[in-house]
């Protein structure tokens, strides 16, 4: 993994989404017009972990270099080199993918 040069905060996970599929199930291929945008992507820095209006921590229960999918709709687009990474909340990782 290349050194990193943003360092979410608080619950924020940065994360670089995985290509999107370029051909159906079926085997159709298909253009880059018609590629849904990935919802899946692997953790590339995490935040230190939340804090409570009580001031008790939440820690991060993902990692770096696991892959997770995400709500779709949500988070920001950040450009990391030449790349559109994405920086969401871990509460908005749905699941770990194995």
């Amino acid at each position: 993994m290349k050194n990193i040069k943003i360092q979410p905060l608080f619950g924020n996970v940065l994360v670089k989404p995985l290509e999107a599929e370029a051909k159906t199930v079926s085997g159709i291929i298909l253009p880059d017009t018609a590629k849904k945008e990935s919802q899946a992507g692997e953790v590339m820095a995490i935040g230190p972990g939340d804090v409570t209006p009580k001031g008790e921590k939440i820690p991060m229960i993902i990692k770096v270099g696991q892959k997770v999918m995400y709500k779709k709709w949500g988070g920001n687009e950040v450009k990391v080199g030449n790349e559109e990474w994405t920086i969401i909340e871990q509460k908005d990782i749905l699941a770990i993918i194995n």
